[in-house]
């Protein structure tokens, strides 16, 4: 399953981005590219999403982005890192998580895939800021239907 995971992300590279948008080669934000693998990986949504705006409930201290991941995947934050894990981010110490992006490759120099606000898709090196940032770390989990 993650490198199936890995793979899809990959055909994302260059879709630019586009806030609350989940076309591949057109536009998405973070959460639209993770709602995009999980449609190939499953042939449907996961969830109907609300219009959100981009400090994604941080005013309010909501946790949506972690809920929703624990609704829909398996929680391996104390697992080693892997390819094809889901990475949340809390892009400020204290706030919510808020970002995330798809661990591209966990060896040497670990990267991660993640739809950026003026980049678009990109490939980035999970470096130490990155990884300073990390929330929790998630896997898609495998379905027999």
């Amino acid at each position: 399953m993650n490198s199936q995971v890995v793979g899809i992300a990959r055909s994302w590279l260059g879709t630019p981005y586009l806030h609350q948008a989940s076309v591949q080669g057109v536009g998405c934000d973070c959460l639209g590219l993770l709602r995009g693998i999980w449609r190939t990986v499953y042939g449907h949504k996961p969830e109907a999403i609300p219009a959100y705006t981009q400090d994604w409930s941080e005013p309010q201290g909501d946790e949506r982005l972690m809920a929703g991941a624990h609704r829909h995947l398996r929680d391996v934050s104390h697992a080693p890192l892997a390819a094809g894990q889901v990475i949340l981010f809390r892009m400020r110490q204290g706030a919510v998580a808020k970002h995330l992006g798809i661990v591209s490759d966990a060896g040497g120099i670990p990267q991660f895939i993640h739809a950026y606000q003026g980049h678009g898709v990109v490939e980035s090196p999970l470096s130490a800021p990155w990884r300073k940032r990390i929330a929790a770390r998630f896997e898609f989990i495998e379905r027999d239907d």
